[in-house]
């Protein structure tokens, strides 16, 4: 049980989120852009609260199938040995995944492993965040349909799945442009803007990143349970 936590991070997840949220409501623009460029690969510099906002929940969204659902999924399939396994996949491609020349190889493999490693996850996020949306009095017809319409188009074959969820649940849009070491890259929108984005959206996205670990924490124990009688 304690090797199986050590590969969990919705503590970490959430307290990241709320790093940035703090800063935001206390106005401090410029701790908040560095509280953010701590978990985006992004140039955080000149962004303004909402496309700080945007970042952060972003951020939160996609790392639930990284660092809860998919650790406890091979967990509840292999023990400890598979879900550190997948954590040792997911570290590398986030080290090296298709960044550099001198790592290009094994960056893209990783990349490429790492991809396979959540597919099943992230739809399963998807489902679980529509759920949640519906059990938080969120529009979870609107995050369902979001997931169907937005998901598939986002470069990541399964980061979509749960920014296109949260999307939709909280009526905003995820995606636009992000500045990479000065460089301009699109990113697919997810959602529509229904509303502009406010810091009290990375609260609301926490509590559907908390309510989905415990619904799936509880899953996967009667899933042990029934498996341990039978």
């Amino acid at each position: 049980a304690w090797l199986i936590s050590t590969t969990i991070a919705a503590k970490g997840l959430k307290d990241a989120g709320m790093a940035v949220y703090v800063e935001l409501r206390k106005g401090d623009l410029p701790a908040a852009r560095q509280a953010l460029g701590m978990i985006v690969g992004r140039d955080t510099a000149l962004l303004e609260s909402p496309e700080i906002v945007r970042g952060t929940v972003e951020t939160v969204a996609e790392n639930i199938v990284d660092a809860i659902i998919s650790p406890l999924f091979y967990a509840l399939l292999g023990g400890a040995p598979l879900a550190m396994a997948y954590r040792a996949v997911n570290t590398l491609d986030s080290m090296v995944g298709n960044k550099n020349d001198k790592y290009r190889d094994l960056g893209w493999a990783s990349a490429r492993l790492d991809d396979v490693a959540n597919y099943i996850p992230a739809r399963m996020t998807a489902l679980l965040l529509t759920l949640c949306a519906r059990l938080l009095r969120l529009n979870w017809r609107r995050c369902w349909r979001t997931v169907r319409r937005d998901a598939r188009l986002h470069p990541s074959p399964n980061s979509g799945y749960p920014e296109s969820a949260v999307a939709g649940a909280l009526g905003i849009r995820l995606g636009g442009v992000n500045i990479y070491h000065g460089v301009a890259s699109f990113r697919a929108y997810m959602g529509d803007p229904l509303r502009s984005l406010e810091p009290e959206d990375i609260i609301i996205t926490s509590r559907m990143m908390l309510l989905t670990s415990s619904i799936f924490v509880v899953l996967c124990a009667a899933l042990a349970f029934i498996g341990i009688g039978g």
